[in-house]
């Protein structure tokens, strides 16, 4: 069964060597009780520890059921100490944070043992010797008789071939030990027990062999195993396995030892997971309120098409990026670099033709309450103010259309957007509203284009009366040799039967659900009158004489047709005049900010295939403006998380320092577990089980405590704010903190595992 061939080993001190073993040779029954004695200093524990596996031969060889054991891994003494070894030792070594039953079941929970199994065994060898009444108490409940009885049945548990004994009775009292002597003499009868011990009287009383050993060497073997005496061995090591349950039941019990530091060590490594919760739950709160924003305010917003517009592509954005980095600015070069203008333009020039009016109007109306195109006509508006007839300059006036809706079935801009404060919504050419803004003002000059000129207030009813005149250009313009100048007689122009009086039908605001809206109070016209004008003005003297002129006939200036910027200018002068058809800007009112992404993916389509020069851009303002205030909020909560990462790691080097400190108080355990077959991965497993605890212990602790500190929070911020509910946490940001916390606590362990893992078993059993 078992061989020493020429054991040798030494241990070296600094410049001194120590020889423990100077070349033993032994061989072993299967069924025999053999008592080493011997002098301290003798050799015979460190000759235990090389038969128990925990400790390395430096020459020579341990036969093992006839297989050499040179070249034994780590694996293959683990194994061999599970399956084939029983330790009892002096100070018992029992694992003190778990139950006498734990701790007989150890050596089968190596082995793989399922639980019931390894439950039934371990009672009937708590029964066999005599504890089976104390199998749930705890090691420090038990007397030295009683807890060394325990190391024995730990021993037989796993049913090993081998039970080795280091002066299993120097702790007891004579009557304790005689108890003692007596079970392991009962185990002998089926067993090979090899026992160290200093009492000679013991050893020759219980023992079947007596060997007597000195300075390293053997002195004497009272029965030696003869050439003739045939062994018969037949079993197989089996390897063994720590699963992660069992080394998370280890490690809690421990932490339930030191519950009070272990919550203290969890708070205070959960502080960076309560700072970063908070941060992401007022983020993704705020995130909310601008959802909510801009569904119900941002809405309101359209999308323009203007003449010239920035081009917001990805290139482009890129190119803008790079001109306005600092990297490249401000250099120390003495030469100046040429660059192509067009290249560096970001906006882009849209040629807005009939085909694209015609393409706009067919945008479904499920996806748009309104499109208002906008018009450089000028509107030529007379008023009688205080008796007199005045001519009104609108250039700083809102006056403009009011957007159509493209469908009959479609709810108006109105109805959607606006309240209704007095009277109707106007549905022909000759009717106009009036929006004031969220305190029911409009300013003074608009108001005395409707005729007012009071500073008092003004009746809602009043304003329903109002009136303004517009006169067509053939009787607004009189010719005068090749020019153009407004008629004089202002009172001659006023009593014109053909020109348009248009009424105040009906006063509008916003609705409060837009309350950060800018207030556009002004004066409103339907599509119709604008569509109107157009038509008579396009036709009138002034225009057709405008057409022909290479100047403007209205002022005289001359237009360089030669150049863009003079031809620019004509079109301009005639759009002014009221010959321009085609606008020069378009808004496209959203239903929602959900349509507003199908109204987006209908303007991109138009541009698909298309040249550069003929594709048309548009502004997203409310993509604009959310965008703006996600990169802000997204920066401010960057920042925030990583000022508070810091915190996270700080608790890493925490949680590394704790650990250690634990490696330290559980070195004796460490070589418990070793001596009973725990692998070194197993021993770390069971510290990164223990940082596992924390980790997941802290997390949760942070989350719960964030959770209870948004209560107050939301109360302080709605006081300030007005805003409700703002801090919001997310399940998915807590279920990541938590894995965070984990994954951090587990890199600070990690060292402090690895530590445990290569820790001596000898060392680490002598450790107090």
């Amino acid at each position: 069964m078992l061989e020493l061939k020429n054991i040798r080993k030494s241990y070296t001190t600094g410049t001194f060597t120590q020889h423990a073993l100077k070349g033993i040779d032994l061989k072993f029954r299967q069924n025999e009780f053999v008592a080493i004695l011997g002098p301290s200093g003798s050799g015979k524990t460190t000759l235990l520890n090389i038969i128990g596996g925990l400790d390395r031969y430096d020459k020579g060889d341990l036969i093992i059921n006839n297989r050499s054991t040179k070249s034994f891994k780590d694996k293959d003494w683990d194994a061999y100490r599970n399956n084939c070894i029983g330790f009892v030792f002096q100070s018992y070594n029992l694992i003190n944070h778990i139950d006498i039953l734990s701790n007989v079941e150890m050596g089968m929970t190596l082995s793989g043992v399922n639980g019931k199994t390894r439950r039934k065994k371990a009672m009937e060898v708590l029964k066999r010797v005599g504890l089976k009444e104390h199998a749930h108490k705890k090691p420090n409940q038990l007397s030295g008789g009683q807890m060394q009885r325990v190391a024995i049945a730990r021993a037989l548990a796993n049913d090993p071939d081998i039970i080795l004994a280091d002066e299993p009775t120097g702790a007891l009292d004579s009557k304790t030990s005689v108890q003692i002597m007596e079970l392991i003499k009962e185990i002998a009868k089926d067993k090979l027990v090899i026992m160290v011990t200093h009492n000679p009287d013991l050893a020759h009383e219980y023992a079947t062999r007596v060997i007597e050993m000195k300075d390293g060497e053997l002195t004497s073997d009272s029965n030696t195993v003869t050439e003739k005496e045939k062994i018969d061995n037949d079993y197989k090591i089996k390897k063994t396995s720590m699963n992660f349950k069992t080394a998370l039941h280890l490690s809690l019990n421990n932490i339930k030892t030191k519950k009070g530091r272990t919550i203290l060590t969890a708070f205070a490594s959960s502080i960076g997971i309560i700072g970063i919760a908070l941060i992401l739950s007022l983020s993704n709160g705020f995130d909310k309120q601008i959802d909510i924003f801009e569904k119900n305010t941002l809405s309101a917003l359209p999308i323009v098409i203007t003449k010239q517009s920035m081009n917001l592509d990805e290139e482009t954005m890129e190119k803008m990026h790079e001109d306005m980095s600092s990297e490249n600015s401000y250099p120390d070069t003495k030469f100046v670099t040429p660059v192509d203008l067009e290249e560096q333009q970001y906006t882009h020039i849209n040629n807005i033709k009939d085909d694209y009016i015609n393409y706009i109007e067919k945008i479904s109306s499920e996806y748009v309450s309104g499109v208002n195109y906008m018009h450089a006509t000028g509107l030529n508006i007379l008023q009688k103010i205080d008796g007199k007839i005045k001519q009104i300059n609108t250039s700083n006036l809102n006056i403009g259309m009011m957007p159509h809706t493209l469908s009959d079935d479609t709810p108006s801009v109105i109805e959607q957007r606006f309240d209704l404060l007095a009277g109707k919504e106007p549905t022909s050419k000759e009717e106009i509203v009036i929006e004031v803004d969220n305190k029911n003002r409009i300013s003074k000059d608009l108001l005395e284009v409707l005729g007012f000129s009071t500073k008092e207030n003004i009746s809602f009813d009043d304003i329903l009366k109002s009136t303004m005149t517009i006169v067509y250009n053939d009787d607004y313009y009189q010719k005068v040799g090749n020019y153009f100048i407004p008629n004089s007689n202002l009172d001659q122009v006023y009593q014109n039967k053909n020109n348009l009086t248009l009424k105040v039908v009906g006063i509008i605001r916003l609705k409060k659900e837009y309350p950060n809206m800018a207030s556009n109070a002004g004066i409103y016209y339907t599509y119709d009158f604008m569509n109107h004008i157009i038509e008579k003005n396009s036709n009138s003297q002034v225009v057709q004489a405008q057409k022909t002129a290479n100047y403007s006939v209205i002022s005289g200036e001359l237009f360089d047709l030669t150049t863009e910027e003079g031809k620019e200018t004509k079109e301009n002068m005639l759009a002014y005049l009221g010959d321009k058809k085609v606008p020069y800007g378009i808004q496209v009112y959203p239903k929602d900010f959900e349509s507003k992404e199908h109204i987006i993916n209908y303007l991109d389509a138009y541009n698909e295939g298309k040249n550069e020069n003929d594709k048309i851009a548009y502004i997203d303002q409310a993509n604009l403006m959310s965008s703006l205030s996600s990169n802000i909020m997204d920066a401010i909560t960057i920042v925030l998380v990583a000022f508070s990462s810091i915190s996270l790691i700080v608790s890493s080097i925490m949680i590394g320092i704790i650990m250690y400190i634990s490696v330290l108080e559980r070195t004796k355990e460490i070589g418990i577990l070793r001596s009973l077959g725990a692998r070194k991965r197993d021993i770390a497993r069971v510290f990164n089980s223990e940082t596992f605890i924390i980790g997941v212990s802290s997390g949760a602790i942070g989350i719960l405590v964030a959770w209870l500190l948004l209560f107050p929070i939301n109360s302080l911020l709605k006081d300030l704010t007005d805003l409700e509910g703002v801090a919001v946490m997310n399940p998915i940001h807590a279920l990541i903190l938590v894995t965070i916390s984990v994954i951090l606590t587990l890199i600070g362990g990690y060292i402090p595992a690895k530590l445990a893992s290569k820790k001596d078993p000898v060392e680490a059993l002598r450790t107090e």
